[in-house]
């Protein structure tokens, strides 16, 4: 029975209600009536159910795709504005004992150099991330109780927190390891992690151990409640994510959505982050061996009703996709993005040469983050390093009732001209610093409190002057 109280994976995600729900979608995707009413209910900016959400997914009718579009639009820019917040991944380790047939670092696969980061390599790969003007950080590694264990983590979280070098510093550590214990996710939460990543991979549980044949991995149920325990153990801001082309693109979409109702039924806050990645090429991995890949647009579809189903959610584009695609969907519900992403273990420090390249997949958006910084700009976005919601103890439920009562830009829009005047000084070439002081100088003027306003023109000054690091 569909439960999304419940504590078991196979009641919170429900194969029988996916499929009732994928049934209701397709004999109502284009009754005028119903959709009419999802959508005035949509307006209302307050969120759908997965059983809503799937009918606007399936709806064809040319028309109501448009609303669909410009309602994604709207409540975007009401949540998030024009806000970009910027990340990038640090792999610390492929070594990993698990079969997932999607993923080159499997068990089997013999010829991808397998690499484990030292300390000392940590911090030379930080420093070359904060010169290129990263703030936060997505740690990845394997599964390997051996040669990664939790505390391997967090001492490279440790390491990551440590490094101070010339005016950089990372100030917020997502990671995206595999499920662990709730005893291991006290200890993430003590090391002061921001995020806690884990996807789903697929919702669909026979699929999913097939796609998983061996490892630890392969226990649906110990990964798909993952989140759960980490709820227990104090980390209230998750991020959930499933890879699009393994299984049919709907039923993902449901179960997506079913978990991020279950997160708010048992715990009252939903994921802080939505992951929407599509199965790249890899090393010994062909993308073409599973018939569920998605077009460009029907992965925008998707992004739109995810935006509309969730309003408060933060949404996140990796360099898997193009600029093209990217640019597509950043008004649609994006507003994350990583930028000058290495998907291999090392390679920020150094050139990697190919005979060590140990890549996850491919990356299509090879463009550096200065680059993608001005590219933000011009096309009207207000890139962002800001991490001052965790570091001011915004998190969870506290973060989720701002962001509901659309008034987080009170903190995110100072905070982001901030952090990207910082970028601006330290990092920037002459032509992207002078075309974002231009829209700094636009953005501080929209500000609507006058003593925020004021505080932030002084601390604008400030950080010419070399002081770094203010928040509200």
């Amino acid at each position: 029975m569909y439960n999304p109280k419940s504590r078991k994976a196979e009641e919170f995600i429900c194969h029988q209600e996916i499929l009732d729900t994928l049934e209701y979608a397709q004999k109502n995707k284009n009754n005028i009536e119903i959709v009419d009413k999802i959508l005035e209910k949509a307006r209302l900016k307050k969120g759908l159910t997965h059983r809503e959400a799937t009918v606007l997914l399936d709806c064809d009718i040319p028309e109501k795709v448009e609303e669909i579009y410009a309602l994604a639009r709207e409540i975007k820019q009401d949540y998030y504005g024009n806000r970009i917040v910027l990340f990038a991944p640090l792999y610390l380790s492929n070594y990993c004992v698990n079969g997932c047939v999607y993923c080159p670092y499997h068990l089997k696969n013999k010829h991808i150099p397998r690499k484990k980061l030292s300390q000392e390599e940590i911090r030379q790969e930080v420093e070359a991330l904060q010169d290129m003007g990263h703030k936060r950080l997505a740690i990845e590694s394997g599964e390997d109780p051996v040669n990664n264990p939790i505390e391997y983590i967090l001492d490279s979280i440790k390491t990551i927190y440590d490094v101070k070098h010339k005016n950089g510093s990372i100030r917020r550590v997502n990671v995206n390891i595999a499920a662990t214990t709730v005893e291991n996710y006290k200890k993430l939460h003590d090391a002061g992690i921001g995020t806690y990543i884990l996807f789903q991979e697929t919702y669909h549980k026979e699929s999913y151990e097939k796609l998983h044949p061996t490892g630890p991995k392969h226990n649906y149920a110990y990964h798909t409640e993952a989140m759960d325990r980490a709820m227990e153990a104090g980390i209230d801001d998750v991020s959930l994510g499933v890879l699009f082309g393994l299984e049919l693109y709907r039923y993902e979409f449901a179960g997506l959505l079913m978990h991020a109702e279950h997160l708010e039924a048992a715990f009252g806050v939903g994921p802080h982050a939505i992951s929407v990645p599509r199965i790249k090429h890899a090393d010994d991995i062909d993308p073409d061996a599973f018939d569920n890949g998605i077009d460009d647009d029907t992965f925008a579809k998707i992004v739109a009703c995810i935006r509309i189903a969730a309003p408060y959610v933060g949404m996140i584009i990796s360099t898997r996709e193009s600029k093209e695609c990217r640019e597509k969907l950043l008004n649609l519900g994006v507003s994350q993005i990583s930028g000058g992403s290495k998907t291999s273990v090392g390679g920020y420090f150094k050139p990697m040469p190919d005979s060590e390249d140990s890549s996850q997949f491919d990356v299509s958006d090879r463009r550096p983050l200065d680059e993608v910084i001005k590219w933000l700009m011009e096309l009207g976005y207000l890139p962002s390093f800001c991490t001052s919601c965790y570091r001011q103890g915004r998190t969870g439920d506290r973060f989720m009732e701002i962001c509901k009562s659309q008034q987080i830009h009170n903190f995110c829009q100072p905070n982001a001209i901030m952090t990207l005047k910082e970028y601006l000084e330290d990092y920037a070439s002459d032509e992207t610093k002078k075309l974002g002081n231009e829209l700094i100088s636009k953005e501080v003027e929209l500000i609507e409190n006058e003593k925020i306003k004021h505080v932030v023109k002084e601390n604008l000054k400030k950080i010419e002057q070399g002081q770094r690091d203010f928040k509200f």
